[in-house]
């Protein structure tokens, strides 16, 4: 009889390589308790928790069908593809950019270059304020409300769906998602109230420095 204790025992098979997926959900900016009374955990639990990870979800399951998905970024499909595609990877974009443009030390006045650059372009920031405010509020159905760079000038860009302004050249410094599962847990249809508060979670450092990246190419 061998002893126990000289057999070789074979390793057991090792579990099979997971394959690094091309799209990742990213990381929000703050917790997510972080903007309330503004928006609630809840509306963020669904909204980045069910709705921004779906967008992801499903452009990998189209990746895994077709590698020359897996190939393109994020910027590149919102450019150049069209339909399901386009539709996931700019709602994964529109979406990140939307956590970045809150700030739960957010709100009040734009300050700097941008506070400049609305002034010149819109009067006043309450000229710009009411504007926007009227744009997302009165938005048909489904999409975004931006400030963007457009032409060497400041401009509110309206997108249905998940459309995106830098398909169409332009450069966007903060967006309102004013799809009904930005605001529903907490404000069910009152999107006026939701653009309202908002306004308090608006990241003008953010916008600032989308501002300050956008000047070399939009010769502003």
């Amino acid at each position: 009889q061998v002893p126990v204790d000289s057999v070789t025992v074979a390793n057991p098979r090792p579990p099979p390589t997971t394959m690094a997926k091309p799209f990742s959900l990213p990381t929000l900016p703050w917790p997510k308790d972080a903007l309330k009374p503004n928006i609630s955990p809840e509306t963020i639990d669904f909204h980045y928790g069910k709705h921004h990870q779906a967008y992801v979800n499903k452009l990998n399951d189209l990746a895994a069908a077709d590698p020359a998905i897996a190939s393109k970024s994020l910027e590149e499909h919102i450019r150049t593809s069209t339909g399901v595609v386009f539709n996931q990877a700019a709602q994964i974009w529109n979406h990140t950019f939307y956590w970045n443009s809150l700030s739960p030390s957010g709100g009040g006045a734009p300050t700097g270059a941008l506070a400049d650059a609305i002034d010149r372009d819109f009067g006043s920031f309450d000229k710009f304020k009411e504007q926007f405010s009227a744009a997302a509020a009165g938005h048909f159905g489904s999409g975004w409300v931006w400030l963007t760079v457009k032409g060497g000038k400041l401009s509110i860009t309206q997108t249905h769906d998940a459309g995106c302004p830098i398909r169409d050249g332009e450069i966007p410094l903060l967006t309102c998602d004013v799809w009904e599962h930005a605001y529903y847990v907490d404000y069910r249809n009152a999107r006026p109230e939701y653009v309202k508060s908002w306004w308090n979670l608006v990241n003008w450092e953010f916008a600032n420095k989308n501002l300050a990246a956008a000047q070399p190419a939009a010769r502003l």
